[in-house]
């Protein structure tokens, strides 16, 4: 059986090559990330409305959210004391610059960036430790970070992150994509096309390549989406040559994950005819869990009615109040309240496998092969 190497970005390295995706509003917190960061591997806090629950954040979102960067930092960093630990920060996110600035700042050992292409993001850490991720998700999309941060920065990536179509959340591609990859059904374990993606991934790795043998220096690579199980693992690093694997899902029903109880319930309730792709307000289609709210979604789109939105909370760069069918921050922050009648409930497509609640370490070691 393979054993796994650890994972070096730079002179960081994390024992497992397992990074834990950033999961917001609320759901990979300091709780979580602080515990994969202990367990050996790379804990990752997601900025996505991270200051929801600081008395300021409905009057100023943006200056709790802010706060609660440091402070949700020193929290996991007090966990894992020599773990590494990090933020995810959408590109998306109204005021990106700033976010990213403040996570420098706290001490954040790695920044991953998706939602967009994150074209400014060396400029932003400038001279900083914090190593810089981009996620993509096509060779066309590795390409254009990789050529952009060359010319404009002479620089590469730290990590390169690869989030195929059975990732959780918003995702990179649009719904023809997802259709191509078969990735868009309800029983997406029989339709899904993994061949064609992983030739997708062969040719990411091969731009990847071309700026390893430009810069003399190694890029490590993450596969991320509908890792679930070693068997994926060993897919990912053995078959298709990554250096580590990113999961988010599987570590929801874990015990320290910041999520309310009822959330990881509804993940383990859940069955494969329960996960769907869904239109967000933002424009992306985004894998959840079926629930009454998304029902009441389907309704309101046949009928062409909409739920009234009373406050903006600043959350998205492109977000009109007066046309979106509902506000994504209230949905997402209702779901880590435990609120799950009202709730957008995102989710990877392995959602409905899970069985159980387990600790941080047991499934760190499931994935590993140790357990």
């Amino acid at each position: 059986m393979s054993t796994l190497k650890p994972l070096a970005i730079g002179e960081l390295t994390a024992k497992y090559p397992i990074i834990q995706g950033g999961m917001g509003v609320g759901i990979s917190l300091s709780s979580l990330a602080g515990a994969v960061a202990k367990a050996g591997g790379v804990g990752i806090i997601s900025t996505a409305q991270i200051g929801f629950r600081d008395p300021g954040f409905l009057k100023e979102p943006m200056e709790a959210n802010l706060r609660a960067i440091k402070t949700e930092f020193d929290k996991a960093r007090r966990l894992a004391p020599k773990g590494i630990i990090g933020f995810n920060i959408m590109v998306a996110t109204r005021n990106y610059a700033q976010y990213v600035k403040e996570a420098v700042k706290a001490g954040a050992d790695i920044i991953i960036s998706g939602a967009g292409l994150p074209v400014a993001l060396p400029e932003l850490v400038e001279d900083a430790k914090t190593k810089i991720a981009p996620i993509v998700s096509t060779a066309k999309s590795a390409m254009v970070i990789c050529k952009l941060w060359d010319r404009k920065f002479h620089r590469i990536p730290d990590l390169l992150v690869i989030e195929g179509p059975l990732a959780g959340g918003h995702l990179g591609f649009t719904r023809e994509q997802l259709s191509e990859y078969g990735a868009d059904t309800e029983h997406v374990s029989a339709t899904y096309n993994q061949a064609a993606y992983d030739e997708e991934i062969r040719g990411i790795m091969k731009v990847v390549k071309q700026f390893e043998e430009k810069y003399a220096k190694h890029i490590p690579v993450a596969i991320a989406g509908g890792i679930y199980t070693r068997e994926d693992v060993l897919h990912a690093v053995d078959d298709l040559g990554a250096d580590a694997v990113q999961v988010a899902t599987r570590f929801v029903t874990t015990e320290e994950c910041d999520a309310p109880m009822c959330y990881k319930q509804a993940y383990i309730n859940a069955g494969e005819e329960d996960i769907v792709i869904t239109q967000s307000p933002v424009g992306m289609p985004g894998r959840a869990i079926k629930n009454p709210f998304l029902k009441q979604m389907e309704q309101q789109k046949e009928t062409g009615g909409r739920v009234k939105i009373d406050h903006c909370y600043q959350c998205l760069e492109h977000c009109d109040p007066k046309t979106i069918p509902y506000c994504i921050t209230k949905a997402l922050s209702n779901a880590a309240e435990g609120d799950l009648d009202h709730a957008l409930l995102f989710c990877g497509s392995n959602a409905s496998r899970a069985s159980k609640i387990e600790t941080v370490e047991e499934v760190m070691k499931d994935l590993a092969g140790e357990s």
